[in-house]
C-alpha cells in the first residue's frame, strides 16, 4: 500500500521530510520518533526509500477466539466524531470536519500498512467499513460495540453482524447502565445473539462494579474490554467526583479506580482489551502504553488520527518487545 491512495497526489513522508528539514531544524519545530529517525538518515545521506514502502511492520498478535489480532487496535471514536474533550465544545465538529470519508480510508490503509489490523468502531462506522473492504480491498478486522435495547436486544447486533462485524462486545456504557438497573441477566441474553452467530462476543464497562456483577453472574465471554490508564495527569478525577463515568460532566477520568482493575483482571483468564489508555489524550503514548501492558492488558485499543500511527506502532511495538518474556502480575492471556 502506498500513500496515492485516494486519488489525489501526496507527499511521502521522506519527500516531506527532505523539504521541511532546513525549516525544522532553524525553527526548532519537533517531529515525531519515525521523523526523528528518518530526518537523521536523511542528513546522513543513508535510507533512500520511502517510509511507505520500506517497513513490512508487523505488531505483535493475540488471539480472540477465532481471530487473530493486533495488540495494537485502532479506536473509532476519532472516525465516528465522538471526542472525550472536556469543557471543548467544538472538538467533536473539528473531528468530524477533519476525518472526512477519505481521510477515514487513508487512515485506515495506514493502520494496515503499519501492523494494525483490527478496529473496535460503533456501528455507525459499519458504512465507511464496507466501502473500503469493497472497493479499496481492506481487510481490516471490524470489533464492533453492541447497543442494544432492553426491549430489543437482538436488532443492533443483528445488524452489525450483517455489516460484517469480526466480533461484537456490549458497549461499556451500556453495560454499566444496565448492571446499575439490575439487569445483568438482560447481557446475558444480548450475548447469547451473538454467540448464536458464531461471533466472538465480549463486555465493556468503564467501572470496576460492571465487570464483577457480569463475572460473578457466570456470565460467558471471548474477552472483556475495560478502561485503564493512570492518574498522573492535570484534569484527574477532583475530590468529590462521583466514580461513575456515564454520569461524568467534567468528561476527566474514564478508569477512576485503576489499582482495583489491575487487582481484579489478575485473575481473569480471558482476554483484557484496555481502552482509554491515554485519558483521552491526557497522557502520552509512551506512558499510557506501558501502564496498560504492563499492568496486565493483553491488547490495547487507541484512538489514532493518521498522522499518529506511525509513532504509536513503534511505541507500541518497544514497549511489548521490552515486557514480553518477563513476568507481569497478570501473565498474557491471548
Amino acid at each position: 500500500m502506498g500513500l496515492e491512495i485516494i486519488g489525489e497526489s501526496m507527499l511521502s513522508r521522506r519527500e516531506f521530510i527532505e523539504r521541511s528539514t532546513k525549516f525544522a531544524i532553524g525553527a526548532g519545530v519537533g517531529f515525531g520518533l519515525e521523523e526523528k529517525i528518518l530526518l537523521a538518515q536523511l542528513q546522513s545521506g543513508a535510507n533512500q526509500t520511502p517510509v511507505a514502502s520500506e517497513q513490512s511492520a508487523t505488531v505483535p498478535t493475540g488471539k480472540i477466539g477465532p481471530l487473530k489480532v493486533s495488540r495494537l487496535i485502532c479506536g473509532g471514536n476519532l472516525i465516528g466524531g465522538w471526542a472525550h474533550s472536556r469543557d471543548l465544545i467544538y472538538v467533536s465538529e473539528l473531528f468530524k470536519a477533519y476525518n472526512t470519508e477519505a481521510k477515514i480510508i487513508e487512515t485506515l490503509q495506514l493502520a494496515e500498512e503499519k501492523g494494525i489490523n483490527t478496529i473496535i468502531v460503533n456501528p455507525s462506522s459499519l458504512t465507511v467499513l464496507k466501502k473500503y473492504w469493497g472497493e479499496y480491498g481492506g481487510k481490516i478486522q471490524a470489533i464492533v460495540e453492541g447497543h442494544p435495547k432492553l426491549d430489543d436486544v437482538k436488532t443492533n447486533i443483528q445488524s452489525s453482524v450483517d455489516s460484517g462485524a469480526s466480533a461484537i462486545y456490549i458497549q461499556g456504557g451500556v453495560c454499566d447502565w444496565w448492571v446499575e438497573q439490575g439487569k445483568v441477566d438482560m447481557l446475558g441474553k444480548a450475548l447469547e445473539v451473538i454467540k448464536g452467530n458464531g461471533l466472538p462476543c465480549g463486555l465493556g464497562a468503564h467501572v470496576m462494579k460492571t465487570t464483577k456483577a457480569c463475572v460473578e453472574a457466570g456470565l460467558e465471554v471471548d474477552f472483556f474490554v475495560k478502561t485503564l490508564h493512570g492518574t498522573n495527569y492535570w484534569s484527574w478525577k477532583r475530590p468529590g467526583q462521583p466514580d461513575s463515568v456515564i454520569a461524568n460532566p467534567a468528561d476527566n477520568y474514564f478508569c477512576p479506580e485503576p489499582e482495583a482493575t489491575i487487582e481484579f483482571m489478575k485473575n481473569i483468564s480471558k482476554p483484557w482489551i484496555a481502552f482509554k489508555v491515554l485519558a483521552a489524550g491526557a497522557i502520552h503514548p509512551s506512558d499510557g502504553f506501558k501502564y496498560a501492558f504492563q499492568n496486565g492488558a493483553d491488547f490495547i485499543c487507541v484512538g489514532m488520527f493518521d498522522f499518529q500511527i506511525r509513532e504509536d506502532v513503534a511505541i507500541a511495538k518497544n514497549v511489548i518487545a521490552e515486557l514480553w518474556g518477563k513476568k507481569r502480575p497478570r501473565p498474557w492471556r491471548a
